[in-house]
């Protein structure tokens, strides 16, 4: 194995998971909203999301199919409605939610995060595909055969991935109060909301060119 390519790759992925967009502000939000054990079951569903991702990579990478663009913009902009409906439910619920409760009054019941929504918003833009299909392969000689590659990137990525996200939640948990949990949750949906706007205006664009 190249050890010093397989390095840069692994920081290569930790600064591209640490930095900060929906999945992230998913997690951050469901951690504060709903506790570390629900935002756990959240990172795993959108570790799942990047392995049918950089499955579809892989395929595309091992037989040169070529992808429709079109196709991958009207999928995009699906995703970015399904993130902008996440972004308003999280909203609605921090909005609702009062800025202090009596110790004696239990916290109602969050409903955003969960392995499923983990996973639709991980999968959410089908373009990530493109992501993995051109950074793959400037780390593909990491071992001398291209499927023992794409294994040791995957795991290396999944590992990564849920490493950086569980520090999130446990960062989250260290934090999180009444009134901190409520504001968290207002800036996570903004920031989704502001995901989703921007990627419905980016692939309306694309799609009318």
């Amino acid at each position: 194995m190249n050890t010093a390519l397989t390095a840069t790759y692994a920081l290569t992925v930790l600064l591209l998971i640490a930095t900060p967009g929906p999945v992230v502000a998913l997690i951050v939000n469901t951690a504060a909203a709903a506790g570390s054990r629900k935002a756990l079951f959240t990172a795993i569903g959108t570790n799942w999301a990047s392995l049918v991702l950089i499955g579809a990579a892989a395929w595309v990478i091992m037989t040169s199919a070529a992808i429709d663009k079109t196709w991958l913009n009207g999928m995009s902009l699906l995703g970015c409605l399904f993130i902008g409906y996440v972004a308003l439910g999280t909203l609605r619920e921090a909005l609702q939610a009062p800025a202090e409760a009596p110790e004696t009054t239990p916290a109602p019941p969050a409903t955003r995060g969960g392995l499923l929504q983990g996973f639709m918003v991980g999968i959410s833009n089908p373009k990530d595909i493109i992501f993995f299909i051109s950074f793959f392969p400037q780390f593909i000689q990491v071992t001398e055969s291209f499927g023992k590659s794409m294994v040791v990137l995957s795991l290396l990525w999944i590992v990564i991935d849920f490493a950086v996200l569980s520090l999130y939640i446990f960062a989250i948990g260290r934090i999180a109060s009444q009134r901190s949990s409520r504001l968290i949750s207002l800036a996570s949906g903004v920031a989704l909301l502001l995901i989703a706007v921007v990627g419905l205006a980016y692939n309306l664009k694309a799609l009318a060119a």
